[in-house]
This record gives structure tokens, sequence and C-alpha cells, in this order.
């Protein structure tokens, strides 16, 4: 197995830290690694705390190398948050070379060229996505290479996020030993995986239900038009349980994962379990109709949340519908509960890989399939069997280069 075929994506959740491994073969992604760790340091999709969340990072890394038997060194990221903006923005340049054939450099100079844009001093650049090429007035170009042309254009969305963010995020990640090749917005990782050609062009809503966070992404003519996050999700529900049988919550969400259901009507009565309650020593038995009665009305006001947001962002039709992913849509009965509340067609995306085929990994197996397609030949390998340096010797030269190379990385990152 070739180190070059290999690209490790992290995960960073509030329940979940993911590191996946995948292995490039001929075109086509094969899933040969996956570790996983309960998050530590991250509430409602922000870290809050430095050191648990490295730690949290370190053991998923653990688990994927013990998996597959390789060292790590490098990972794409995934980054999400209530601080991540779009905004349009239009690059033009001059082609260069002599016979008039558009090249890769001068796909590199119109994009940078478009990066040219005022930005607050708190806010920085993480990626730029083409929608559309024109070349000398012809619209509608999605690979201009070899085309030949006078004029070269862009039409781009740039996305933006705060600093702060990014950079605590960033530390993170190299502070558990492992350097960051790139910075995926998740919102695309995922749209890449999970939505047909179809789907991003006549205008769909990808929303992805994590435990701390629900990211909504709005793809319509091809491109990602919006995005927006909701700071609930799964461990709401959690909540609601922990309160309503009055127990602890680690012991509330495995109550809801175990016998969890979002539809009342559709619950066991003879499905019955027993509790151990807070400041009793006596467990009491519920069934699973009574958990039903405390899940469903929350998961019916999720979805109008959905609803009522996507229509704040001016989103009244939606041909394409929805689209359901994250850890918290696997509960039987969440996709009739969103049918009904959201009013359109709605499905659920599962990545289509052995060992990954569940909602929760969406968003990881997106990073790799991105990067597959969009960033691959930008970027060194992902994987390096060497050991990894002492890390005392080399920690000098990390912190002073870290923020230096990501600022070249994201220069270059569609």
């Amino acid at each position: 197995m070739s180190s070059n075929d290999i690209i490790v994506s992290l995960d960073i959740g509030t329940s979940k830290v993911r590191a996946i491994i995948g292995e490039l073969n001929n075109g086509a992604i094969n899933i040969i690694g996956v570790g996983s760790a309960d998050s530590e340091g991250i509430r409602k999709g922000a870290i809050v705390d430095i050191d648990q969340t490295v730690q949290s990072i370190r053991n998923a890394i653990d688990h994927a190398e013990r998996m597959v038997g390789i060292q790590i060194s490098e990972v794409y990221v995934g980054i999400a948050g209530n601080h991540i903006a779009l905004q349009s923005s239009h690059g033009v340049v001059a082609v260069s070379n002599e016979d008039r054939e558009i090249g890769e450099e001068d796909i590199d100079r119109v994009l940078q060229a478009s990066r040219v844009i005022a930005l607050p001093p708190e806010r920085e650049i993480i990626g730029v996505v083409p929608k559309q090429y024109v070349v000398d007035g012809l619209e509608g170009i999605q690979d201009p290479r070899g085309m030949i042309g006078v004029r070269l254009e862009v039409e781009a969305t740039i996305i933006t996020g705060a600093k702060t963010s990014i950079h605590n995020l960033l530390r993170c990640v190299e502070k558990s030993g492992v350097r960051v090749t790139g910075v995926v917005l998740m919102s695309l990782a995922a749209g890449q995986l999970c939505l047909s050609k179809d789907e991003k062009t006549v205008g769909t809503v990808l929303v992805d239900i994590g435990a701390g966070a629900i990211t909504i992404a709005i793809y319509e003519e091809s491109s990602l038009t919006a995005t927006s996050t909701l700071p609930i999700g799964g461990e709401y529900i959690t909540n609601d349980i922990s309160i309503g049988l009055r127990t602890q919550l680690d012991i509330a969400e495995k109550i809801k994962l175990k016998f969890g259901c979002a539809i009342v009507d559709d619950a066991a009565p003879d499905q019955v379990f027993k509790v151990n309650r807070i400041g009793s020593n006596v467990d009491k038995q519920f069934s699973q109709v009574d958990l039903a009665q405390i899940i469903e009305p929350r998961v019916q006001e999720i979805f109008q949340l959905i609803r009522s947001e996507v229509q704040r962002l001016g989103f009244t039709d939606i041909p394409g519908g929805y689209v359901l992913t994250g850890g918290a849509v696997s509960m039987p009965g969440m996709l009739e509960i969103a049918q009904a509340e959201l009013e359109n067609s709605v499905r659920m995306a599962v990545p289509d890989f052995i060992g990954v085929r569940d909602p929760a990994y969406t968003s990881g197996v997106g990073i790799i399939h991105y990067v597959s397609k969009f960033a691959r030949q930008r970027t060194s390998t992902a994987v390096k069997k060497l050991p990894i340096p002492n890390k005392k010797a080399s920690s000098k030269e990390n912190k002073t280069g870290l923020f230096e190379r990501i600022k070249n990385y994201l220069s270059e990152f569609i």
C-alpha cells in the first residue's frame, strides 16, 4: 500500500471525535480504518477546553492507527459552526500562455484574484469554491483547462470564518501530534458525498443533525448558496430523557440509543426497561411508549426550527426537498416526523462504504471524498509510515511554522 494513496479525515464533533482513513485505488475510495473517541472539551460544536479536546483527538487517532497498523502524521480537518459565512466574489485575469491556452496556473491566478475582498480583521478566508468560469464572455464553464481564450473570469463563493475558532481548532490538532494538511468545510464535504448533481441543481437542503448542533446547507444551481448552524441537536433529546426519567445523562444517552423511538404510535408498550433514578436506590420500570412521549415533542420542535431557519434564509420553495444526515437521525421515526413537519420530500443519506454505513460518519467520509476529487493534486501525502519526529525537538519549529503553513495552504485550497 502506497502512502500516496491514503487520505485521513478528522471530524471533531460534540459527542464524538472520528478519524477515518481512506485509501484511493484507481480513483475508487476504500475506508480501511476508523477511530472513534468520546468528545471532551466541545460544547455545541465549539471548543471550550483545549487540553480535553487534544486528548480526544489523540484517542481517536490512536484507535485508527491500531486498526490499520500505520502512523498518521497528517490529516484533513472538517470545520463547521455558526461563525462560517459565505460571500460571492469575482476574479478576472489575462491568460498568460502565448498560445492562449488556459492552464492550471491561470486557474490558480484567477482564484487568487477572487480572494481580494474586504474582510474584517477578526475573519479569515477558509476556502474558495468556483461557481462558474467565464472565458471571453462565454459563461457556464465548469472547467476551462485546455480552452483557448484571452480573458478568464470566475464567479466564486468565498468561505470565511472567525480567526479565533479556526486557530483554536488548528492548535488542538497540532498539539495532538499530527499536522493539518487542509481544512474542509463540513457542508461542502457532506454535500459532495450525499447529494446528486440534479439535487444540487434544482435546490436541496442538506441537514446534518449532530449531538450539539444542526448544520443547514442549501444548494442551488450546482453550488452551496447558504449555510447556517443551530445550537441544538441530539443531546437536547438526551437532556429531556434525563429530566423526564430523573436519571443521569450517561444513562439517558444509553436508553435513547437502545430504546429510543421518535413516534409514540410506533413505540412498543411491551418493550420495557429499568432505570436507576437520581436520589433513589430502587430502579423504576418504563416502557418504550413512556420514552417516546418524551422524545416526540422535542423531535417535532427540532424540525420546526429547521424549517423556520430555512425560511429565514430566504428559501420557501425547495424543489429537491430535504436530505438528512448526522448521528441523531438514526433513531426510528425521525424520517416520518421530518416529512410531516417540513412538508416536503425527505430522505436520509448514509455513506455507502463497508464499516461506516451510519449517518454519523457522513462528514468524515465526505471530507475524504471531497479531498480526493478537488484538492488531492495540490497537497502532500496524508500518511507517512516513518516514525513521528520527537515532539520535544520539533515543538518549537511546529509552533513558529503552524499558522504560516496553514496560511500558505489555504491560499491555494479550493
